[in-house]
């Protein structure tokens, strides 16, 4: 499957009914989620895939499109039910599993994708649990992450080693009341991690 048919089917998955403020509940956009997935595939690591905080699927449903086993992690019960119906709707097998990515245990993973909460509605700094898990977890790790992170990347996941950085526009769809514009584009960074 070619990038851009991943995006298009991609697209047409359904988001969030009734995102929660708190846990930065965005949807993945296809064309980023696209992106991700199609370095992972061309990299060879799209074997026992993980996403952590999954929300409504992008990514486990996208990395399951590409030949992947996927296995999605979310703590929101109707997240897992949209993703669940996401997964049904594209005709692919993922294992959607209910729990805090902080306290969950996860074997046989070899590589993590993820778009973690950034911490922005909320002074948590909410991708430390994320990234905490990743590392746990996988061999390689596939994160979102605030433009300006590197620095404190680099550090976290010592001695793991940060092998690729891809900056990315990211469009955010107006989803909650403070939202000003109908479409925002920040910039995010997408981070290669290898473990050993």
């Amino acid at each position: 499957m070619k990038k851009k048919q991943l995006e298009i089917l991609l697209e047409g998955l359904e988001g969030f009914r009734d995102p929660v403020p708190e846990r930065e509940q965005y949807v993945t956009p296809a064309r980023v989620a696209a992106e991700m997935l199609y370095l992972a595939y061309l990299h060879g690591d799209l074997g026992v895939v993980c996403d952590l905080g999954c929300g409504t699927g992008t990514l486990a449903v996208g990395a399951a499109l590409l030949g992947a086993r996927a296995i999605g992690v979310e703590i929101d019960a109707g997240a897992l039910a949209v993703a669940r119906s996401n997964a049904g709707k594209l005709g692919v097998d993922v294992d959607f599993v209910r729990g805090d990515v902080s306290s969950i245990g996860l074997r046989e993973i070899e590589t993590v994708i993820m778009n973690p909460p950034f911490g922005a509605q909320r002074a948590s700094q909410g991708d430390r649990a994320f990234l905490k898990k990743a590392l746990e977890t996988a061999k390689v790790i596939y994160s979102l992450h605030n433009r300006g992170s590197e620095g404190f990347i680099r550090r976290f996941v010592e001695p793991c080693v940060v092998q690729e950085i891809h900056r990315i526009p990211f469009p955010l769809k107006r989803c909650f009341e403070f939202h000003k514009s109908d479409v925002r584009t920040i910039e995010v960074e997408l981070y290669r991690i290898e473990c050993q």
